[in-house]
């Protein structure tokens, strides 16, 4: 462990439906060797890991906590959409000591950490003309879940609106899609977008593609993307992919239109990173722009992935940074 200068530091995690991840943020700066990453199965609850994480720093003392969860904040408190977990202020002043404590929605956190992630780590799908500075853009993540936020630039500061976008009805452009939508919504008994548009979601158009071509049958969300590379584009996992691109490309849009990002579209989540490099292949831009006379005016919307895997840490400390402790 590298010893810490004799300071105060912030105390950030993103806690997703699988991991969590925590970090030590010097203002806005993620201390790159602080980063650890927590299975939350093997844990009871937020305030055990992050006890674990700081007694492994030392016990370094926190200026100040923030988290990013995947699911619904109301009047300071969290509840996960994934995991049977529930998070308020006491918890995090309890586990980290710190009196300035922050809950953010993880797309909140995403929306926070733009304009601050590296250009490397930027992988551009859809080019787009210049935005001017006000311009609102629009953070989509899909992951474990799927849940969308919009990023608006105002004079008292960035303002990043949450939502639960993943669990409004899932796009139908054919008759195939609605006999989707019937497969689907035996699950929660509702077409929703995330139970087709998540790493559950791919699973789950997997099961209904080889139903649709006579084998039913079952496959995880990694032997499929392992599938892309063994079939040569013409088996089930292939099938799978591009309707699971095509699917996000038509949602993508539908969110487009909804917040009109012109300072651009970000996707992030494990699952946008590994759909990544076959985006233009499988037709990503010709599914968002699929919007009849509207076509052309989506050219105004650049899309990009984020492929920064701690982006949500660097937006809680930027959130902190020009929030609570600015």
């Amino acid at each position: 462990m590298t010893p810490r200068a004799e300071k105060r530091y912030s105390l950030v995690a993103d806690i997703g439906g699988t991991n969590t991840r925590v970090a030590l943020a010097d203002g806005k700066t993620l201390l790159q060797d602080s980063i650890r990453r927590f299975r939350n199965a093997e844990y009871p609850g937020l305030e055990t890991i992050l006890r674990a994480f700081l007694e492994a720093q030392n016990s370094v003392e926190c200026v100040g906590a923030c988290v990013a969860v995947a699911g619904p904040v109301a009047n300071g408190v969290a509840s996960m959409t994934n995991l049977d977990w529930t998070i308020d202020g006491a918890t995090l002043q309890r586990a980290t000591g710190a009196t300035v404590v922050a809950i953010l929605n993880d797309l909140q956190a995403q929306g926070h950490a733009l304009g601050h992630i590296a250009p490397e780590n930027l992988r551009s799908l859809i080019s787009g003309a210049p935005a001017a500075a006000q311009a609102a853009k629009l953070v989509i993540g899909v992951g474990t879940g799927f849940n969308a936020a919009p990023v608006h630039e105002t004079p008292w500061g960035r303002m990043v609106a949450a939502s639960e976008c993943g669990h409004v009805n899932m796009p139908v452009r054919s008759d195939a899609d609605l006999r989707l939508a019937h497969f689907v919504e035996t699950a929660h008994g509702f077409p929703g977008v995330e139970d087709v548009l998540s790493g559950r979601g791919l699973e789950r158009l997997f099961t209904f593609v080889s139903t649709e071509a006579g084998s039913p049958a079952e496959r995880g969300a990694a032997q499929i993307m392992e599938g892309l590379t063994e079939e040569a584009g013409t088996g089930l996992a292939t099938q799978t992919a591009r309707l699971f691109v095509r699917l996000l490309g038509a949602e993508a849009g539908n969110l487009a239109l909804t917040h009109l990002p012109f300072a651009g579209v970000y996707l992030c989540g494990g699952v946008s990173r590994a759909f990544a490099p076959y985006m233009e292949a499988m037709g990503f831009a010709e599914a968002f722009r699929d919007k009849g006379r509207f076509a052309g005016f989506m050219q105004n919307f650049p899309v990009h992935v984020i492929e920064d895997d701690y982006a949500a840490l660097t937006g809680c400390a930027v959130y902190l940074e020009r929030g609570a402790l600015g």
